[in-house]
């Protein structure tokens, strides 16, 4: 085998996750190690950063997840941290809010979850039937217990810019990254020597970071680790509709249903419930049929303008799904000291890219929790069976 060219930090995956660890670790004074970014997709064809919705909220029902996506938001307001030679990106920010709706049984998680935001620092609007109505009278309240509503810090964004931003920064900063594909790790004991390319290369590496999407499982399988992280596909749905409510915020149904404005039309999805068929999948295959059997009856019910909806376009695109807990997983796996995680997100990894790679980089290079605690989203949890919870998962 050929000698290895070494790294201090090999991170497996270029996308936003992988390319903002790399931009935090050069941004870090007490960091001078080299850093290799291995993207096996460079033109990011199939990236989820690139395909997802591209949306941010602060609603959610665990702080860390609140703080880590009011980081996300802060950054995407002010983006002059990612400048290039005085180029500061144009994130696309559009400041708009989520509008959480909930059915009987979800209306007894909603006081709780609005008291937790509220102590996290998130404002948000609690809100019964009759304020809904009053407040958005396109909406069918029917068989809803109410709902809460984003007051600041939410909205949408364009995942592509971020993406490239993040990519460009971390590049600018020292970050050498590899248009190539990892196809196995070497152990030595406790660690990762090395890590093998498709190219014949050979990566000595000091650290290895698996931010490989919906592939992390598949390179956590490469050093001998079970990583519940599961490719799923999802397809998002363009429409138009003349009369809809084109100022309405980014609006989730009970059923799982979710569509916002996106300029003159509309976007649209579904994300599969307990008990919904949701098999792993690495084909982009949009789902053409669910649009009419699933969603736009949800579509027509809520908003009665949609009856008269006319379909466009789509696309389908990743979730990396946890599906131990559906939260993520940030750190180094226990058996294995050298080998960082930062995977499974499990659709909220965009909005939270920024958080998680900088509190990644703070933990190797100080290791610890720099600015926020993230010991919550430790891999060490699935060994001990200790799940955490989140309420407010779409």
């Amino acid at each position: 085998m050929s000698s290895a060219e070494t790294f201090d930090v090999v991170i497996i995956g270029g996308g936003a996750m992988g390319s903002a660890v790399a931009y935090f670790l050069g941004l870090d004074p007490a960091f001078d190690g080299r850093v290799a970014v291995v993207e096996r997709d460079p033109g990011y064809a199939r990236a989820s950063s690139a395909l997802s919705a591209g949306s941010i909220r602060q609603q959610f029902s665990t702080p860390a997840n609140i703080h880590m996506s009011r980081f996300g938001y802060a950054l995407l307001r002010d983006p002059s941290l990612l400048a290039v030679d005085g180029a500061v990106p144009d994130l696309g920010l559009v400041p708009r809010a989520y509008l959480l709706l909930a059915g009987p049984a979800g209306g007894a998680h909603l006081p709780a979850v609005h008291a937790a935001q509220a102590e996290a620092g998130a404002r948000s609007a609690l809100l019964d039937p009759a304020d809904l109505a009053a407040r958005f009278p396109w909406l069918a309240t029917e068989g809803l217990s109410g709902g809460t509503l984003g007051l600041e810090g939410e909205g949408w964004f364009d995942g592509w810019a971020l993406l490239q931003a993040f990519k460009r920064k971390a590049r600018a900063l020292g970050a050498v990254y590899l248009d190539d594909e990892v196809v196995g790790l070497d152990r030595d004991g406790d660690r990762i020597a090395s890590v093998r390319l498709a190219s014949g290369r050979r990566l000595g590496a000091g650290q290895v970071v698996d931010a490989a999407g919906p592939l992390a499982a598949t390179v956590a399988a490469m050093a001998g680790l079970d990583l519940p992280v599961r490719p799923r596909c999802r397809s998002v749905f363009v429409f138009d509709c003349e009369h809809g409510p084109h100022d309405a915020p980014l609006t989730v149904d009970p059923a799982g249903v979710y569509f916002r404005p996106e300029g003159n039309r509309f976007i649209c999805g579904w994300s599969p419930g307990e008990g919904d068929a949701d098999p792993d999948q690495l084909e982009l295959i949009v789902d053409h049929p669910l649009f009419e059997e699933r969603i736009w009856p949800v579509l027509a019910a809520r908003v009665p303008a949609f009856e008269r909806l006319r379909p466009g376009a789509s696309w389908a695109g990743h979730y990396e799904m946890n599906v131990f807990d559906a939260n993520a997983l940030i750190g180094p796996m226990p058996d294995l000291a050298n080998f960082q995680v930062i995977a499974g997100f499990s659709g909220h990894g965009l909005q939270q890219a920024a958080a998680a790679g900088r509190g990644l980089a703070e933990l190797i290079v100080h290791g610890r929790f720099v600015t926020l605690d993230l010991g919550q989203f430790s891999p060490a949890r699935v060994a001990e069976g200790r799940p955490l919870v989140e309420l407010a998962v779409i």
